[in-house]
């Protein structure tokens, strides 16, 4: 088996990591290539609801709302990202007007507003409800495709789902959004996204997405509303979602805060690290940072501490009743990772960062690519070597966002470094100023 782990001394911790952009740029490509050559349905329109880890599509499969959301938030980025380098993105702009049309034409609810859950393979809606996750989804893939664009049905419609977020499923008593509701808004008794998620009323993913999606939309449409509803996601992150002494997210909690979280999520941790510091910096507060900074350095040294594995790896969760970490190696946890280390290296100048960002880099290339047939592996090979158990390449829950932001992600970080020069030899470069 492949030593993959890095050591932090001597010039290569000193070095830049400009030799990496070559890397990033031709992966990010790669992905890409993927989804243009074996996501598109061109006999039943939009994309396949699901891709088999040997690239066979399942003709049959549902179609989810959060794959195409996934989809044209990507296609419109890589879109920015070819653009910005002088390069040709016709194909890729193409491909996000086609999830945008699908999107609207197929998931939108037009007699109640919002998105429906799932289609079948035809395009016709199976389940109707809105899960709060899912409307988030929309809004940041929406608002994405009008930051490419400029289109106004994009943002138009990315705004009433905001509003109809904002009205039902704030909970306006004690802070906070609801999981799901029914199609027409009304409240449910059972707030699942998953089989293997508890039922709770109040959860961690929910809220962290939904951070995410008003941190997009007020890249594009910065109104005061959009900004109050972003201040308000980071004080609820912050305050009900972020445990200061563990280090860690609460996953699950009741309508009243309460935790029951079955264990923590270092793939969340690290997630929320800096998609939090991203939140923070785009609303511009600078009282807020500096409450709040010293949060997403302890949810990133949790993972530090605790969650790295032997071969540089972010291990998946930690079980709180078997006492035990998952040793599995999901490709989203290590899309995540390598953000997330780049990112606490960039506030802090700590080489232990750098170091667990090379680290998972190289685990990456060596066992989360897929040399053969293109994109990632669900599960590193080094965990599970047979290829039947990959469950898909593209399926209701892996899409191109978390490995091909993370691509465009560090590329951005590691270029910024690059342009403006690290001002004390050694350490990296301090944030940008706020706005």
């Amino acid at each position: 088996m492949e030593d993959v782990l890095i050591q932090s001394s001597g010039e290569e911790a000193e070095s830049g990591l400009e030799h990496l952009l070559p890397e990033f740029d031709s992966h990010l490509l790669s992905i890409a290539g993927w989804w243009k050559d074996h996501a598109v349905d061109r006999e039943r329109g939009g994309f396949h609801g699901e891709v088999s880890v040997h690239n066979v599509p399942r003709a049959q499969a549902d179609k989810g709302v959060v794959l195409n959301a996934r989809i044209l938030w990507f296609f419109s980025e890589v879109s920015l990202y070819l653009e910005r380098n002088g390069r040709d993105a016709t194909d890729y702009r193409a491909l996000a007007e086609r999830a945008c049309n699908y999107l609207l034409d197929h998931f939108d609810d037009r007699e109640h507003g919002g998105a429906f859950w799932a289609l079948d393979y035809r395009g016709r809606m199976t389940e109707s409800r809105k899960q709060t996750y899912a409307q988030a989804f929309c809004i940041y893939a929406l608002a994405g495709y009008h930051r490419l664009t400029g289109c106004g049905r994009a943002l138009e419609k990315a705004m009433a789902y905001f509003h109809l977020v904002e009205t039902h499923c704030v909970d306006r008593e004690r802070g906070g959004y609801l999981e799901a509701v029914a199609r027409d808004w009304s409240a449910v008794s059972d707030y699942r996204l998953s089989e293997k998620d508890l039922n709770a009323p109040k959860t961690m993913n929910n809220h962290l997405h939904v951070l995410e999606a008003l941190t997009g939309l007020c890249r594009v449409h910065p109104v005061g509303e959009v900004r109050a509803a972003l201040h308000n996601s980071i004080v609820w992150f912050c305050e009900k979602i972020i445990d200061a002494q563990s280090g860690h997210l609460r996953l699950f909690l009741d309508a009243d805060w309460r935790d029951i979280s079955p264990g923590y999520s270092y793939g969340h941790d690290i997630e929320g690290s800096w998609l939090l510091m991203e939140a923070l910096e785009m609303l511009g507060d600078r009282q807020l940072l500096r409450q709040y900074e010293p949060l997403a350095r302890a949810l990133g040294e949790s993972c530090l501490r605790e969650g790295v594995g032997s071969m540089g790896q972010l291990l998946d969760h930690f079980d709180f009743e078997i006492r035990s970490r998952c040793v599995d190696a999901e490709w989203w946890v290590q899309a995540e990772a390598l953000v997330g280390f780049l990112n606490l290296w960039q506030m802090t100048g700590d080489g232990r960062y750098r170091t667990a960002f090379e680290n998972v880099w190289k685990f990456i290339k060596a066992f989360q690519v897929d040399r053969e047939g293109g994109e990632w592996l669900y599960h590193a090979s080094l965990v599970t070597a047979v290829r039947a158990d990959q469950r898909y390449k593209l399926g209701f829950w892996k899409g191109p966002y978390h490995n091909g932001r993370a691509m465009m992600e560090a590329y951005r970080r590691i270029e910024r470094l690059q342009m403006k020069k690290e001002k004390q030899p050694g350490r990296a470069e301090s944030r940008e100023p706020l706005d």
